[in-house]
């Protein structure tokens, strides 16, 4: 918008010096509206990155790819997933508020970088409120409580009885500190008094790995990246944490089935797509409206239950009242579990 303003003044030097200065500012004013007006219209002209704070593999990551091919079709540009994993996911979404607010690089992002990170790490590099805008809550997830199959326990309670006869001895992984993994997991050790060691991996993927390997022996994960590995055998689900059981495993139990109460851990388990704040409102309104559109389309609603996630295509608003509730739940729930920036 800037160098629009700018080439418009050097081509009509006179007629701006002909404007008194309150009537320049107003004009000025008139330019940047009209010109975020045409960028709008004529948004996008070139490819779009889509920032996602996962390495290749796992949930997120097919998620991202998935709305890619989607929106990206109904944008008419191609739109690139940039895996930027680490820091919390706090990578991801500097990248993010580094850009120009221009609609071109947008985050696609699970709730641990702009709800738990900021609540867990002293020097965050941004803040959700004054850097971010939000586009639309894309969806949220299954997941399911999974040991490897050196453990003993099948069910929950054969497993927690199992961790308080090996305290100091057990640990767990999740994808990324304060992400939904760590603070389920923190909050299953603190309530229990299990002294569980908790290790942080850059991603699902690679978490996985690392529990099938039995470098860990538990850990919490989307049951469509573990469902390949409980079927073979290499890994053991326990239980879902949701309200239903899921349909991949329908002789898993729930958390609440197996006696655990899982209902702080609910606000933790959606994936959001966001912007850079200062994105002209019209492109945003274009990049919700799309986004809805894909989430919504059959073909898209089958991918994401392919992936073991439930589709949502939220409006802003209701986006933006989503973080604003789960918030003050993920704060309690850090202070509760006692889980810390590792």
């Amino acid at each position: 918008m800037t160098r629009d303003v700018a080439q418009l003044v050097v081509w009509c030097p006179r007629l701006v010096k002909l404007i008194p200065m309150r009537k320049k500012t107003l004009f000025a004013v008139a330019v940047l509206v009209w010109s975020a007006h045409c960028a709008a219209q004529s948004y996008p002209i070139r490819p779009i990155t889509l920032v996602v704070p996962t390495p290749a593999g796992g949930a997120a990551d097919a998620l991202a790819r998935s709305l890619a091919e989607a929106m990206g079709k109904r944008l008419g540009q191609t739109i690139i997933v940039d895996n930027k994993p680490g820091a919390g996911g706090m990578l991801a979404v500097q990248m993010v508020t580094r850009a120009a607010p221009d609609g071109y690089t947008l985050l696609i992002t699970h709730s641990a970088p702009i709800i738990s990170t900021p609540l867990l790490y002293a020097n965050v590099p941004y803040d959700v409120r004054r850097d971010l805008a939000f586009i639309s809550e894309i969806s949220t997830a299954r997941t399911v409580l999974a040991v490897n199959r050196e453990v003993p326990a099948k069910t929950v309670p054969e497993f927690l009885a199992w961790a308080a006869g090996n305290r100091g001895k057990v640990s767990y992984g999740s994808y990324g500190t304060g992400s939904f993994g760590h603070l389920a997991g923190a909050y299953l050790n603190h309530s229990r008094r299990l002294d569980m060691t908790h290790i942080a991996y850059k991603g699902e993927a690679p978490m996985v790995q690392a529990l099938i390997g039995g470098h860990i022996a538990w850990g919490i994960g989307t049951v469509k990246t573990l469902e390949p590995h409980l079927q073979s055998g290499r890994l053991r689900a326990l239980a879902i944490l949701g309200s239903e059981r899921a349909e991949e495993l329908p002789n898993v139990p729930t958390m609440i089935e197996a006696g655990i109460s899982d209902q702080e851990l609910k606000p933790l388990g959606w994936m959001g797509l966001m912007a850079r704040a200062g994105t002209p409102a019209p492109i945003l309104s274009r990049l919700e409206s799309e986004a809805r559109a894909a989430v919504k389309s059959i073909a898209m609603r089958e991918r994401l239950r392919a992936l073991s996630l439930e589709p949502v295509g939220s409006t802003s608003a209701q986006f933006r009242r989503e973080f604003e509730s789960a918030e003050p739940v993920v704060e309690r729930l850090i202070k509760l579990s006692g889980a810390k920036a590792e």
